[in-house]
């Protein structure tokens, strides 16, 4: 009764009034792909990945690839198929969009088996905490002053005790006049972070790092290119600001790089990118390991019953776009969330939000 008995993949998207920026990407739309998978019980497990406009098809071909793997497993056997999985996709690579197939699967496995079980996740894992730090995210490098003083003014009247905004401008002073503007709208009871999504180079990164300090920049994440070891540790040791990294990474060899170099103080898993809920959690005690404290990137509403899991979990990120296709958006009051109570994730994307691909 517990076997996989057939799997469908859905089309999402969330409101998007114009474009948006970051110091490399520009995005059209805020668009998921939803994969569900059907028991032979009738328990259905689900799980999304955010795609936005990049190769549709190309995901959606994946899943359905991985899908005719999974038919008639146990729902329970997270780790075998993660393994099967992983066997098949060698001869093409182990990361890049199969890896997403592969966590979307797995993610959708461990929401059927917690129904199956009627416990939520974070219990069935073993209980930290039920009480994550979340903290605002956006302040798009494409928004006007007033744009991104309206957002994070937003947050801190939602009760959020930390906003992150972007940064890589072709002049990082203009950055610089931009974290300013955003310390005087919060004040100083409201932490601040910035990302720069990669977009910039050592010497700028490290120019706009020595500059923000008098602004009590929180941490700074993905400065540079994600593969540049050695210049995070420069980074790190010459600008004396705490750095994160970790959502570009399929695997935990760059953390363990970067712990070993003594170059990061936060790692930021992504839950699709690693593989699913064990990579996520491996990554975790790694992290813990070296003592480093874990802020996963993006998906709220995996990453807090999670966090809820591990005793180096630092908060999370949060976006709305997901909040009105779902059942059950999370509870965030005071900064703080609290996992879903309900069996599995504890959500659902709704019916009427969905189109079958």
């Amino acid at each position: 009764m517990n076997t996989i008995k057939n799997y469908s993949i859905y089309t999402a998207k969330s409101r998007l009034d114009k474009n948006i920026s970051d110091a490399t990407h520009t995005l059209t739309e805020i668009s998921f792909i939803v994969l569900r998978l059907q028991l032979k019980s009738g328990i259905v497990g689900e799980s999304y990945l955010l795609s936005f406009q990049y190769s549709p098809q190309a995901i959606a071909g994946a899943l359905k690839d991985v899908g005719e793997m999974v038919l008639g497993e146990e729902v329970n056997n997270t780790v075998k198929v993660f393994d099967r999985i992983n066997h098949a996709n060698e001869y093409f690579g182990l990361e890049g969009i199969n890896r997403w197939a592969q966590a979307a699967y797995n993610i959708a496995m461990w929401d059927a088996w917690c129904k199956t079980l009627g416990q939520p996740i974070w219990k069935v894992l073993g209980t930290y905490t039920t009480k994550i730090p979340i903290y605002g995210s956006g302040g798009w490098i494409s928004y006007s002053v007033d744009e991104l003083i309206a957002e994070v003014s937003d947050y801190k009247s939602r009760g959020f005790k930390a906003v992150k905004i972007k940064v890589g401008k072709p002049d990082w002073k203009e950055d610089l006049e931009r974290l300013r503007l955003v310390r005087e709208a919060v004040g100083n009871d409201v932490n601040i972070m910035m990302d720069a999504n990669q977009g910039m180079d050592v010497a700028s990164a490290l120019a706009l790092a020595k500059s923000a300090k008098e602004l009590g920049i929180h941490w700074f994440e993905e400065p540079i290119d994600h593969s540049d070891f050695q210049g995070y540790q420069l980074l790190r040791n010459q600008a004396g600001i705490s750095l994160a990294m970790g959502e570009r990474e399929y695997s935990t060899l760059p953390l363990r790089e970067l712990a070993l170099r003594n170059a990061l103080d936060i790692w930021q898993p992504d839950i699709l990118r690693l593989g699913g809920v064990e990579a996520w959690r491996d990554s975790a005690a790694l992290a813990k390991s070296f003592n480093i404290p874990v802020l996963p990137h993006y998906y709220k509403d995996y990453d807090i019953p999670l966090l809820c899991t591990i005793p180096n979990g630092a908060g999370a990120e949060s976006f709305d776009w997901i909040d009105p296709l779902i059942d059950s958006p999370l509870k965030i009051e005071n900064g703080l969330a609290t996992p879903h109570d309900k069996a599995g994730w504890g959500f659902m994307f709704k019916d009427s939000a969905l189109n079958e691909i």
